[in-house]
């Protein structure tokens, strides 16, 4: 059950939960992650972002934050299941209690994620479970959607699916284009994936099944357009 741990430490006066960050890019996310986890107060601390690809911007951010860095490049291997395991064993090595996976893009094996159950959280830009996969900017817009948003959810292995812990609406405006309205997705992403994370550090998240439960109550938490700065 997620967040047994955390609470166990939270009440023992461990140390933070460790997290461990996998990307590809530039990394926005993981800059949001980073500047919650400066805060000593916060009760979560990245100790690894690793990367498939050495020219990930991520990979700067990190190390300009004085996080340790790692790249396993999928290219060297020949198989999915030898590059997972090399993956697996560099967030171990590092104590890596959580994974956040911030536009990593490579597809997770089922023994992979299963191996991190409940201990994978992945945040993808729409309100799910609408729009799951790519282009989901797009596809609100051809639909004529009021409302939009983002949601940060533990990861499974279907696609875009798994218990959600927090989403964030954003209004869909006139005259939006598919830009814009990624614009306006991404400053609540750099609010909500913080916000899980801490959630779960502080041990308030648990999973029944396929459903959270955020402070003993039915999940996840929504904030509105209205509930954040903008």
């Amino acid at each position: 059950m997620a967040g047994r741990k955390q609470a166990e430490n939270t009440q023992a006066g461990d140390a933070r939960l460790k997290v461990g960050v996998l990307l590809s890019g530039g990394g926005t996310n993981l800059q949001a992650l980073l500047d919650a986890c400066a805060d000593p107060s916060f009760p979560a601390e990245i100790v690894l972002v690793l990367s498939n690809n050495e020219d990930a911007f991520g990979l700067q951010r990190a190390t300009q934050a004085g996080i340790a860095t790692a790249v396993v490049n999928h290219r060297g291997y020949e198989t999915r299941a030898l590059f997972e395991q090399d993956i697996d064993k560099a967030l171990r090595d590092a104590g890596v209690e959580v994974v956040c996976l911030a536009g990593f893009m490579r597809v997770l094996t089922e023994h992979f994620v299963a191996d991190w159950h409940d201990r994978m959280l992945n945040i993808h830009p729409s309100l799910l479970p609408a729009y799951k996969g790519l282009h989901t900017h797009d596809r609100a817009l051809a639909d004529g959607v009021a409302t939009h948003g983002c949601t940060v959810h533990f990861v499974r292995p279907a696609l875009d699916d798994g218990p959600m812990v927090v989403q964030a609406e954003v209004p869909v405006q006139p005259g939006d284009d598919a830009d814009s309205l990624a614009a306006r997705v991404l400053t609540r992403e750099h609010v909500i994936y913080p916000l899980a994370l801490k959630l779960l550090g502080e041990g308030r998240v648990t999973v029944q099944g396929e459903t959270t439960q955020i402070d003993a109550r039915p999940g996840p938490m929504r904030l509105r357009w209205q509930d954040v700065g903008h």
